[in-house]
């Protein structure tokens, strides 16, 4: 405990830097292991409470779901009730269920992939100082305290206000119900940010080794690639996460280890792709579930579809519905984003490369230059939800696709219905009748 305090203010290698998040995570039982030993000498460590934590909390959650469920609470229902809604309620009750099961089955039954994962993050952070690179620790350990006050901040904001709203309107949801419709977001985007934090650790190596490579064609074109002597080592930022200093390394050395590394970096894509994978298509198949049927209530009431009976006003409906939209659409945007700003910045690395070939006339260089370019061909970084489709800027088409023909046919469902959705109002015959005999 005495490391993690001391970690916090000032952490010295990957581990530390993660030690927040991962503490966080394993708090809600979706990492159980802990970090052990001073910086240098770390290990991970699998743990029977971390275990024994993942099992008591979807233990809760499942009592709390299939009490709800029983008692026939839920939190969409006390704003207002209908065929399409309970549907969509029951629905989103079950992959909220199934999804926490998902989730946590994947954490527990996998979670020697996340610590290879680490180990490996770890393992590339100590290659690059072979090239003069040191990343800034501290800088990674701020930015994942903002995201976890930022995401736990929205949350927190989300549940009082809405509760708020809900008492407002003499409305006492059952803490069951609660439970069982604010719980999984809270876990949904904790594991986002896990996924993203891997990503923005990936993105940032290859970030790095790019200008490493960009640097020695720069010392190229610019005539001065010499030995540099330890005095004369010049300290350049690379980024707000790392600093890079010139080596006393022969090229052909410098695009060896460049490339090493860039191995070890997709063989860490990969085991993340790996564990990720299960719990990425469960998180973007509840969201984009709930998205569907939230966008529908707001369109439904904004175009005045049907008659809604209901204690709330028309403004703190929508509202309630957009903001959980909202936390949904974040959740897919933070995970599409994330892997596509990883697999954009390793698509450069060919680039670079090729533009070294071009320039050297060292037989040697060349000869490893061939090798890496080679190497880029083979191995490529990707992103996928169980293999079912991959995870870049394409999956917003496809959504917005879905989305839309979904919306179309459930709000041409609700304009055909006898009861126009909510069972208060009259019929589409009835309506048309009386028209007509007004007219007459």
């Amino acid at each position: 405990m005495t490391f993690f305090f001391c970690d916090l203010f000032n952490p010295r290698d990957a581990f530390g830097a993660e030690q927040t998040l991962l503490f966080y995570t394993y708090l809600l039982g979706l990492t159980p292991f802990r970090l052990r030993g001073q910086a240098g000498e770390r290990q991970f460590h699998l743990s029977k409470i971390g275990y024994l934590n993942a099992f008591l909390q979807l233990s809760f959650f499942s009592y709390c779901f299939l009490a709800a469920l029983i008692e026939q609470q839920s939190i969409v229902g006390y704003f207002f009730k209908s065929e399409i809604s309970q549907m969509g309620d029951s629905l989103q009750k079950f992959i909220g269920m199934t999804g926490m099961s998902i989730l946590f089955l994947c954490s527990s039954i996998r979670v020697r992939l996340l610590i290879r994962i680490w180990d490996r993050i770890s393992c590339i952070d100590d290659r690059f100082l072979n090239l003069g690179v040191c990343f800034n620790y501290p800088a990674i350990m701020r930015l994942r305290l903002l995201q976890i006050f930022l995401i736990n901040g929205v949350q927190l904001g989300y549940l009082i206000s809405s509760n708020w709203m809900l008492l407002g309107n003499d409305v006492r949801p059952i803490y069951t119900a609660i439970v069982a419709f604010y719980v999984p977001q809270i876990f949904l985007l904790s594991i986002v940010m896990l996924f993203n934090a891997t990503l923005h650790r990936l993105w940032q190596h290859f970030t790095v080794l790019n200008q490493v490579l960009k640097n020695l064609a720069h010392q190229w074109d610019t005539r001065s690639l010499k030995a540099v002597t330890q005095k004369q080592r010049s300290l350049q930022c690379l980024d707000s996460f790392s600093m890079y200093t010139i080596v006393t390394k022969d090229p052909a050395e410098i695009i060896q280890e460049s490339m090493e590394i860039h191995h070890l970096i997709c063989e860490a894509a990969a085991t993340a792709n790996k564990y990720f994978t299960y719990q990425l298509l469960t998180i973007i198949s509840i969201a984009f579930l709930i998205i569907v049927f939230d966008a529908y209530y707001v369109l439904e009431t904004l175009l005045g579809k049907s008659k809604r009976e209901s204690k709330f006003k028309t403004v703190e409906f929508v509202t309630f519905f957009s903001c959980q939209m909202i936390l949904y659409l974040i959740a897919i945007i933070s995970i599409v984003e994330g892997s596509n700003r990883a697999i954009k910045k390793s698509e450069k690395t060919g680039g670079i490369v090729h533009s070294l070939l071009n320039k050297t006339k060292s037989a040697e260089v060349k000869e490893k230059l061939q090798q890496f370019s080679m190497q880029l061909m083979h191995l490529k970084i990707n992103f996928t939800a169980a293999g079912l489709f991959n995870i870049d800027r394409t999956l917003y088409f496809t959504i917005s696709g879905a989305l839309t023909t979904y919306l179309i046919i459930l709000l041409q469902f609700t304009s055909n219905s006898p009861n126009n959705g909510y069972g208060n109002g009259s019929s589409c015959c009835e309506t048309f009748n009386n028209l007509t005999n007004h007219t007459l």
